[in-house]
């Protein structure tokens, strides 16, 4: 048995994250899983999270875990599909490759106009003042 009651450990890098699953006992011989999400902050010292589940609870633990996992798994061929419907039904209106080959133009009314530039007020007090003879060249 390892240092702090250690069986076995097995460790998940990630892009700023680290999982390590540990498997423990305590002092009165139970066997329990460790998981511990180690993420890094800039600078600073990680961020440790933890669980532990014990090894009565192993079986409930995984069954809802398969749940979970089989409804990431549902969900995302869904919005496969409702992508690839979605795709489908804009080239059935406006034609395979539409986006490639035309080009949408938006005109704007008088209404829409933006008015002329004025530059914008500073607010420390002083005067801006803009040379005549940037303006004459």
């Amino acid at each position: 048995m390892g240092a702090r009651g250690e069986l076995f450990t097995t460790q998940i890098y990630l892009d700023n994250r680290s999982y390590f699953f540990n498997v423990k006992e305590n002092r009165t011989g139970d066997v329990f899983l460790q998981i511990v999400e180690s993420k890094n902050r800039d600078g600073a010292e990680a961020d440790r999270h933890q669980i532990a589940i014990f090894s009565d609870d192993m079986q409930k633990f995984l069954q809802g875990m398969e749940k979970s996992l089989e409804f990431i798994e549902k969900d995302r061929k869904a919005r496969q599909k409702a992508a690839r419907e979605k795709k489908a039904a804009k080239e059935a209106k406006f034609g395979a490759g539409a986006k490639s080959n035309k080009k949408v133009v938006h005109l704007k009314s008088k209404e829409d106009e933006l008015p002329p530039y004025e530059p914008p007020v500073k607010k420390s007090g002083r005067v801006h003042v803009v040379s005549k003879k940037s303006k004459e060249e």
